[in-house]
């Protein structure tokens, strides 16, 4: 039998008025208590970037591929569909699902406001599925079998402003020379919480920016490409740069929005800042903890030594019954941990203000590689820890230690 494990374990189970008794449930719920919140931490950080991200990626894709354009943004050059890239599209693994689109800017007119937009356009191609997360009413733009859509999706922000309401008409102006204008329907809402497209992208026909810039059918504005991997990214950009026409530029949507990319990844830090502290703070409980359960065994302690037990077997019972404490805060502190994440996960509890945050509610996800990393990082920066205390205990003599009691 194992002398150490079998003494803490005698330690451990004993009456539950004891005062070690209550200083070792202190020890679990401290590290319960701050496992929890790692985890949670984690999984809230890992759902808001997640969030943020494919708002973006399902508004505009994971790559634009478009046209060399040294003048105004805004005076687009098209793209043919009879491009190499478009007829080869399918023979590059990492692409999902490849999508023409087009740009032009505009005056909305109603009967009390005027608002600056700019008109998407965009053809059957276009995954409505992956952008349907984003619809809050309505439905999406519906094609006819000749000619263009005057069917247009709005957002949220846009229609508020105007007073709108689905199935209202309204003129919409478009900048160029001469100017033309339409008449469009408004069949759908979507809000995706990004100022940089809820304030002034509508969604509608590709077609018709075609017949109002001249262009023929196999002419569009771009194409937004979708990989399998986000993790490959980097690598698509890297392939298709050297694979696409040379009067043609690729560019990760990442990078268009590197504002917004940066501003999530520097949160990475605020959360590294505060697993320190909260493994500090841990370290240093369970440390007060185990040197208040050593000088109550003080007595203990003088006579096992005086029996005969080596000054290592009596560190091991206390490390064995630290290590034992600390088991059972992570098992607690998981079942916390993942049980507040489930019910907010599932039932949206705790709610956010969209203004300031890009969406309604805390998002989970379920980062389970972190979740193994926390309770791995957790157990064994304590457990070093735990030897601190140790040092206490291999300056105890036998004698003192009978007188203590």
């Amino acid at each position: 039998m194992n002398f150490p494990y079998f003494i803490s374990k005698r330690i451990t189970t004993e009456a539950n008025s004891s005062f070690s008794s209550i200083i070792s449930k202190l020890a679990i719920i401290s590290i319960s208590v701050g496992l929890a919140a790692m985890i949670l931490a984690f999984f809230i950080l890992g759902g808001f970037q997640q969030t943020i991200k494919e708002k973006i990626y399902n508004f505009k894709g994971h790559l634009e591929i478009t046209k060399y354009n040294m003048g105004n943004a805004l005076d687009e050059k098209s793209i043919s569909f009879d491009s190499d890239f478009y007829k080869q599209k399918n023979q590059f693994d990492f692409i999902d699902h490849v999508q023409a689109f087009a740009f032009k800017p505009g005056l909305i007119k109603t009967k009390e406001e005027v608002e600056g937009v700019v008109f998407k356009g965009v053809d059957k191609q276009f995954d409505s599925i992956r952008f349907d997360v984003n619809m809050v009413e309505g439905h999406f733009i519906q094609y006819p079998e000749e000619g263009y859509s005057n069917e247009v999706v709005l957002s949220k922000h846009i229609t508020n402003k105007l007073r709108m309401q689905l199935g209202d008409q309204f003129m919409i102006h478009f900048v160029q020379n001469p100017p033309r204008f339409r008449l469009l329907k408004l069949v759908g809402i979507y809000e995706t919480g990004l100022e940089e497209f809820d304030k002034s992208v509508i969604i509608g026909d590709l077609g018709m920016i075609q017949r109002l810039n001249e262009w023929n059918e196999d002419q569009v504005g771009g194409f937004e490409v979708f990989v399998k991997d986000k993790s490959q990214i980097d690598e698509a950009e890297n392939v298709l740069f050297h694979a696409i026409d040379a009067d043609l530029y690729v560019d990760k949507v990442s990078d268009k929005y590197n504002q917004i990319f940066d501003w999530l990844g520097l949160l990475n830090q605020n959360v590294t800042v505060f697993l320190g502290l909260i493994l500090i703070v841990a370290c240093f409980n369970m440390i007060s903890i185990l040197l208040i359960l050593i000088l109550e065994r003080t007595y203990m302690i003088g006579v096992l030594q005086a029996l005969g037990a080596s000054k290592g077997q009596v560190k091991r019972i206390f490390l064995f019954k630290g290590m034992l404490l600390v088991s059972k805060g992570l098992i607690y502190g998981n079942l916390i941990a993942l049980v507040i994440a489930f019910l907010q996960d599932q039932f949206q509890i705790v709610p956010l203000d969209a203004a300031n945050y890009y969406m309604y509610y805390v998002p989970i996800s379920w980062d389970y590689e972190s979740l193994i990393g926390l309770n791995l990082l957790t157990f064994l920066v304590v457990s070093l820890a735990l030897g601190i205390p140790m040092t206490v205990v291999s300056r105890i003599k036998p004698i003192a230690a009978i007188r203590f009691n």
